[in-house]
């Protein structure tokens, strides 16, 4: 159902202090958050009691979720018919944003700048701070990530889905610090590299209110942390989705509970309020989907489980601050009591922070919830924002460490006694197209390599896929043998530096087929996204593809036995396993039906899948580009 929030017009504007802010005034809900020092007043008199009585007491909450461990800035998209003025579409910002050293720099800002208005600050975070993340993480266990949020400020996160990848015992590590002895780079990870920096684990807290062991129903971590402001106290009640097991590993979740987010809060409320909390704000790694995405700060029909939940909340609830989804909105939605509530989600791997402004009442701490608003600031990195100098140290270390990992050799590329050569991620040119002679039309030798390479990745479930779809925009670079005539996995990364993990689904024959026409239905053809597949055979009319219909031309042939033969005709009714990365199972690059596929799974990173069929198949020789063929 969609959500009841009113839609906000922004504009995005560059602010003195270096900051890209994205405002609406929202009279929205409260949450609240509170100093960890009380202040207690001198008998009043009765003036004094006037003034107590209105005093008004500002709360800053500045809010990010689902950073994934991205240190480093994220690269612009910069791919055909993405605009370049600053605008903020699906799931990617077409100018560079994020990198924790300018994170930290305008988390700085944004603190002055509200001490500056008498506001009390928070720095909290909404949920998968790790997993899924960059080699400079991912190969130290995410231990430069925590060391980044300490540095940074953060003080309170939900967990999220990724932070179970692991198991919860890799979580309480992170969180209390500890090295792991894994072999000092072994399946490229290494715990505690530097000897004279042990990992010392997170100074923020983790919350998981929603998580309890099987056998004892007691929770893993603290359901709640409890601030105070002024005398008055705040509670943060941080909780992961319920699904978490129907999208990560089952060793990740063994022994595991996870209880229903709306029970679990509407439980612990009673708790807090006998505890002296007026206050109360939920950071829930769960979110929602807006219909339009050009403007992060607002509210564009919403919907999805978070929104749900944030309707369902007990009426205490002030505020949820939520993830998941990876997408920006600041809506407000009805609680139970038809109350206004503050709902809000961000970009994520740090592009975006989200700023909460709530009053509470000076005489009890309820928050006044007509005097909330939320604002999104896009963390910009190219305007002249100074990067932070200690996280700036941080990346150069760990980039020293992580060379040796960086230069391992996967294998060669056939035959193996010649260097240097490459596979282009450039599709062979169509001197038949006049009028777009090197437009991208059919299948190319590195699409094919990552295609199958994610087809044939162990992680993505118990239930094989037969067909995989790979965007040649997130092919960012040739892979390249040095010359040496190796190909290192530093050299797979540069390929597929997104971090995206492959995310397996059901589609049935008659939605492959509509994937297919997505490619170009309502395109103009210097943007078409011609995917890279493996598994399927096909033809495709070019002069029908200028159109809206179907341009398939004859049957597509499906490899029903995934050995690399296509031997069966694609069955509109039949249920096919497909897989994607992320960020086109989310209907990125345009591609609305993946979005619509069920039973999807969560496995590992495109880069892992992509090293280790290049380690199974060295040296490896490139496939036939027969897989798509152009017409007239």
């Amino acid at each position: 159902m969609p959500a009841t929030p009113r839609k906000r017009g922004l504009a995005l504007v560059a602010a003195a202090a270096g900051l890209a802010l994205v405002a609406s005034p929202l009279a929205l809900t409260s949450g609240a958050t509170a100093d960890e020092t009380s202040t207690t007043a001198s008998a009043p008199s009765k003036d004094k009691a006037k003034k107590a009585k209105k005093k008004r007491i500002k709360v800053d909450l500045f809010a990010i979720n689902d950073f994934h461990g991205q240190l480093e800035t994220v690269p612009p998209d910069t791919r055909p018919g993405r605009q370049s003025t600053g605008e903020v579409l699906k799931g990617s910002i077409d100018f560079p944003a994020g990198g924790v050293e300018y994170l930290a720099t305008h988390l700085k800002r944004l603190r002055a700048s509200s001490a500056d208005r008498g506001a009390k600050s928070f720095t909290v975070a909404a949920g998968d701070l790790v997993g899924a993340t960059p080699l400079l993480s991912a190969a130290f266990h995410d231990e430069p990530t925590i060391e980044a949020m300490n540095e940074i400020g953060l003080q309170i996160s939900s967990v999220g889905n990724h932070e179970f990848d692991e198991g919860y015992r890799e979580i309480k590590r992170l969180q209390k610090g500890k090295c792991l002895n894994d072999g000092a780079g072994a399946n490229n990870q290494n715990s505690c590299p530097d000897a004279a920096n042990p990992f010392e684990g997170a100074d923020f807290k983790y919350l998981a209110a929603n998580v309890k062991f099987e056998n004892t129903r007691k929770p893993i971590l603290a359901p709640f942390n409890i601030k105070k402001v002024q005398g008055q106290k705040v509670a943060f009640i941080g909780m992961t989705l319920k699904d978490t097991p129907n999208i990560v590993t089952k060793a990740g979740v063994e022994g595991l509970f996870f209880k229903d987010e709306v029970k679990t809060v509407n439980k612990l409320v009673p708790r807090l309020r006998d505890r002296g909390v007026n206050a109360m704000v939920v950071l829930l790694h769960q979110g929602g989907v807006p219909v339009s995405l050009t403007e992060p700060n607002g509210c564009d029909q919403v919907t999805g489980p978070g929104i749900d939940i944030a309707k369902a909340l007990h009426p205490e609830i002030d505020v949820v601050v939520e993830g998941h989804t990876h997408l920006p909105y600041n809506c407000t939605v009805l609680d139970p009591a038809g109350k206004k509530r503050l709902v809000t989600s961000g970009y994520s791997t740090g592009r975006t922070i989200t700023e909460l402004r709530l009053k509470l009442k000076g005489k009890n701490g309820e928050v006044i919830r007509g005097k909330s608003r939320a604002i999104t600031h896009i963390v910009t990195n190219s305007d002249g924002t100074a990067a932070d100098s200690a996280l700036t140290a941080l990346i150069a270390r760990y980039k020293t460490l992580v060379a040796p990992i960086e230069n391992k050799v996967l294998g060669k590329l056939a035959p193996a006694e010649t260097p240097n050569q490459s596979l282009s991620r450039t599709p062979v040119p169509d001197p038949a197209n006049t009028e777009n002679p090197t437009a991208a039309g059919e299948d190319f030798a590195l699409g094919n390599l990552i295609a199958d390479s994610q087809k044939l990745d162990p992680s993505t479930g118990a239930t094989r896929p037969v067909i995989a779809f790979m965007n040649p925009g997130g092919i960012r670079a040739n892979l390249v043998e040095n010359a040496a005539g190796d190909v290192t996995y530093g050299a797979a990364f540069s390929v597929q530096p997104f971090n995206n993990y492959v995310v397996s689904m059901d589609l049935t024959g008659a939605q492959v087929r509509s994937v297919l026409n997505d490619q170009w239905n309502g395109r103009n053809e210097a943007v078409n996204v011609i995917l890279q597949v493996s598994g399927l055979q096909y033809t495709y009319s070019r002069a029908a593809a200028a159109g809206t219909g179907d341009a398939i031309v004859g049957p597509i042939r499906v490899d029903t036995n995934r050995d690399g033969v296509v031997d069966a005709d694609l069955d509109p009714a039949a249920t096919y396993r497909v897989v994607a990365n992320s960020f086109l199972s989310d209907g990125g690059d345009g591609m609305p039906t993946l979005a619509t596929g069920t039973n999807k799974f969560f496995g590992g990173l495109d880069i892992d899948a992509l090293a280790a069929h290049l380690a199974a198949n060295n040296p490896y020789t490139p496939t036939a580009e027969t897989r798509i063929t152009r017409v007239n």
